[in-house]
Formats: C-alpha cells, sequence, structure tokens
C-alpha cells in the first residue's frame, strides 16, 4: 500500500460511502478535492480516491509547493439522485471525517461539488479551502485552472509547433465544463472544436463560435492539439492508435489508463503534457492564496509560470511524463530525507 492513510465509512446522516485518501505528507500537509458521483460499485468510488490523491500528491511537488496529496470521494450509487437535503448530509458526514483528521488534509471542490459545497463543509471543519466568493472565500478554482492550461499548452506549442501562435490551428477540447469552456475562450487565435456528452452544450459551444464534434468521434477527430478536459482514462492501448493529433495537453485528471500509454505516444510522435502538470493551476492559486496568503496578482504569477515548468521538461531528452515524474520524485525524497533526520534529532 502506496498510501498514508486511507479511511472509508458509511455516512451516519447519509448513508452514503466517504472515502478519504491520504497519499503522502512528505512535503506538507495533504490537499486534495471532494468528487461527489454516481458509481456502479461503491469500491469504484474508493479506487477513484486513491489513483487521484496519488496523482494530487505528483501534482503539488512538480508544482513545488508545501503540501501533500490527497483525494474524497462521496460515491453516489448508479441510480442515486443527489437531493440538496442529502447532499447536505453526505458532506456534513465527510466534513467531521476531514475534521478527525486534525489538520492533515484540506478539501476543496472536484468533480461534482464547488464553492457552495465547501460552505457546508465549513460548518464541521475548518480545514477547507474555495469558500464562496461572498463568504470571503476564493470561490471556484476553475477560472486559474483553465489560466494555467493555457499557459501550458501555449508553452507546449512553442516546443512542438514552433509558436506560442495558434493562427491556422485546430485545437480539440474534450469537454465543454467549467474549465473545458474557459479553455476553449482563451484560445481565440485558434480553430476550436468542443465535444461533450451533453447534448445541450452544443447550442453554448454555437453561440461561443467553436465547432462541434460527436462525442464517439473525438479520439479520431484530427487537430492539432487535443485537450481532454472531462473524465480520465480515455488514452488506452486501444485509442492511442487511432489519435490524428500532434501534442495533448489538458485538465482531465488521470488521462493516461497507465504510465505505458505515454511511450505509446512517443511512438506516435505524439507530445503528451502530463495532466498533473496541466492541471495544476487550481491548486497553485487557491493553495497560495487559502493556505499560503499570498495576494491574487501573487498567486497568478505562479499560475502563468507553469508554461516555464512545461518548456523546461519538453527541453529534456526524457518523454515528458518520466521527467515530470522524475521531477516530483527528487522533491518529494529530498522531503522525506529531511523528515527522516528531524525525527531522528
Amino acid at each position: 500500500m502506496r498510501h498514508e492513510q486511507v479511511t472509508v465509512r458509511r455516512g451516519t446522516r447519509s448513508g452514503l460511502p466517504i472515502a478519504v485518501a491520504v497519499h503522502s505528507r512528505a512535503l506538507g500537509p495533504a490537499v486534495g478535492g471532494v468528487r461527489m458521483r454516481r458509481y456502479a460499485d461503491w469500491r469504484d468510488g474508493v479506487e477513484d480516491a486513491l489513483r487521484l490523491s496519488e496523482a494530487m500528491t505528483y501534482k503539488t511537488a512538480a508544482a513545488g509547493l508545501p503540501f501533500g496529496g490527497a483525494k474524497s470521494v462521496i460515491a453516489l450509487g448508479p441510480d442515486t439522485e443527489p437531493t440538496p437535503r442529502l447532499r447536505q448530509a453526505a458532506l456534513e458526514d465527510l466534513g467531521d471525517l476531514i475534521e478527525e483528521l486534525g489538520g492533515g488534509y484540506t478539501a476543496g471542490p472536484d468533480v461534482g461539488t464547488g464553492p457552495a459545497d465547501m460552505a457546508v463543509l465549513r460548518t464541521r471543519t475548518t480545514h477547507v479551502v474555495c469558500l464562496p466568493e461572498e463568504q470571503g472565500g476564493t470561490g471556484s478554482s476553475s477560472g486559474p485552472t483553465a489560466a494555467g492550461v493555457v499557459a501550458a499548452l501555449r508553452a507546449a506549442a512553442r516546443a512542438v509547433l514552433g509558436t506560442e501562435s495558434l493562427t491556422g490551428r485546430t485545437v480539440l477540447i474534450s469537454g465543454y465544463g467549467s474549465v473545458g469552456a474557459l479553455v476553449a475562450r482563451a484560445l481565440t487565435d485558434a480553430r476550436v472544436l468542443v465535444s461533450d456528452i451533453d447534448p445541450a452544450k452544443q447550442e453554448e459551444a454555437g453561440q461561443d463560435g467553436h465547432g462541434w464534434i460527436r462525442p464517439e468521434d473525438v479520439l479520431k477527430t484530427r487537430c492539432d492539439i487535443f485537450v481532454p478536459a472531462a473524465v480520465g482514462g480515455i488514452l488506452t492501448p486501444d485509442t492511442v492508435p487511432g489519435l490524428a493529433c500532434r501534442l495533448i495537453v489538458g485538465p482531465a485528471n488521470n488521462q493516461l489508463t497507465d504510465d505505458s500509454v505515454a511511450d505509446l505516444l512517443a511512438a506516435r510522435g505524439i507530445t503528451y503534457v502530463p495532466d498533473f502538470v496541466a492541471s495544476a493551476g487550481g491548486v497553485i492559486y487557491i493553495t497560495s492564496r487559502d493556505l499560503l496568503g499570498l495576494s491574487h496578482e501573487d498567486a497568478y504569477a505562479r499560475v502563468t509560470a507553469l508554461g516555464a515548468t512545461v518548456g523546461s521538461l519538453l527541453a529534456e531528452p526524457r518523454p515528458p511524463l518520466r521527467a515530470a515524474l522524475s521531477l516530483a520524485e527528487v522533491r518529494l525524497t529530498g522531503a522525506e530525507r529531511t523528515n527522516e533526520h528531524l525525527m531522528a534529532i
């Protein structure tokens, strides 16, 4: 087992399975989002928490943040409707669990939750970020997450395509949600195609001036840059041969089914910017503001510095995933050695 602590319990108020996975606190207290979604089996939710918390450790380490990685999952059943009453009960159950960890884990929003849900958590624990702006919080992390993706994308375009300018280039964004839509709107110099499993998003995309691609056609549509911005696990040994892009940069978590898929992409001449690097803008901004006390300007400067990080990774002879993992592991190993030394004193 690679995790420091994993807690799974049935919520006393909601009756729902709730999992909190703390992967590592070598660099500092763990941070990570709260995911609320439907699963065929509650154990799939636990597996999600395990994978995502590990990814969060590498995300914070690669970004140079003094925090570890964790994740919470509230597992809804396949037919469970998260009514306002059930939602509040589940969040209160989770808040109690987070409080029991005594500051070892601070939660923020993730898929299925937002600032309003963090306000509910705040009634049970102080270890919460991204409270609504009207309550003095930083609000949604979608804006800085998208800004980080754009900075990473343009840096990667410069390294792979020769220029940050996307004039004459096609960018395909899979997932037109809170982050994907902001990324699309920021790429004003590109031809932007978008896709989403929600067909109602097609009208919104058209009003924004973007082309629409059916979800079943996304992985075979020709483009220069592919931006996964929905769920993870879409890049597999079966889907890689059909890809028709030169560069992949996106905010979706766990895009690869396993790390070996990065080698398959490289063999096809497709440059893959690791998701835990491209998606780090949100956690960089929120922790910088809410936990480190930085100003908006200083926090956003850290977000846009992701472009320099990506440029450095792509300048290495190693595949970007290996370079990013190595960068994170060097920082984690150094912190673990320091912690062991302090414990021995």
